[in-house]
């Protein structure tokens, strides 16, 4: 039997040194919760350490918590991967790990918190997640499928970090899953749509709670998984999604 999901799959949390220090696990579930999401996706940039304490912090709160990540390409092009279990987020974060250089700067750029449920700090990090990887979007994708992930480009009608505004296009052949739309482009999905080929999503890209839920795609499908959601962008045996 179908049903329906509403989800939010990119969220922020301490982690990223551009959300506020308020993005804690268990503020944001209740947030979500708020806002009758049924899915959020915790999406950090360039590091999945929170995503296991916001999902402890949902388990009693009927909140389905998708582990994901926000990669930057060296092109400076934000792609979300989203997975299914724990080895991948830790295979992928060991692949970021390894092509990602330089130390944060506190001051400049804000402490990068790694919490648990309850928002207590246990360890910082010291790696600079707002900066570049070295890896291209190819082959961040090319490992997001390898790790049977979804490779959704991040809100790409931005002129920063969205694809076409990095790329100037979206380069033929790239398997992306989707196409995320920010919340103030939902509006235009008609003119995306008929520009690109590809699955329109929209997410909030919350940094802070108030944000959570401000822009949702529902996702009509069986149980909540990333397979069940690449069928549903597909538009497969009866999955859908459909933008709010």
């Amino acid at each position: 039997m179908l049903a329906d999901f509403r989800a939010d799959l990119h969220v922020h949390t301490c982690l990223s040194p551009c959300a506020s220090d308020t993005m804690l696990p268990r503020i944001m579930v209740a947030a979500a919760v708020s806002k009758q999401l049924n899915i959020v996706a915790v999406c950090d940039h360039n590091a999945t350490d929170n995503v296991q304490a916001v999902r402890r912090a949902a388990e009693e709160q009927g909140l389905v918590v998708v582990g994901g990540v926000e990669i930057t390409s060296r092109e400076e092009v934000h792609i979300l991967g989203l997975f299914d279990n724990d080895q991948a987020l830790r295979e992928i974060n060991a692949l970021i790990e390894r092509h990602l250089p330089g130390r944060n700067d506190d001051e400049a750029f804000g402490e990068q918190w790694v919490v648990d449920a309850d928002g207590g700090i246990t360890d910082i990090s010291h790696r600079l997640l707002i900066g570049a990887t070295s890896l291209s979007v190819d082959r961040i994708v090319d490992a997001i499928h390898q790790l049977e992930g979804l490779a959704i480009a991040s809100h790409i009608d931005r002129e920063t970090f969205g694809i076409i505004g990095q790329l100037g296009f979206i380069p033929s052949g790239l398997p992306l899953d989707a196409l995320e739309l920010s919340p103030a482009a939902v509006t235009r999905r008609d003119s995306f749509s008929r520009q690109y080929d590809l699955p329109l999503v929209t997410f909030s890209d919350a940094h802070c709670p108030d944000d959570i839920g401000g822009s949702v795609t529902t996702f009509t499908m069986a149980t909540v998984s990333i397979e069940e959601m690449r069928k549903a962008l597909r538009g497969e045996d009866g999955r859908k999604t459909m933008m709010e």
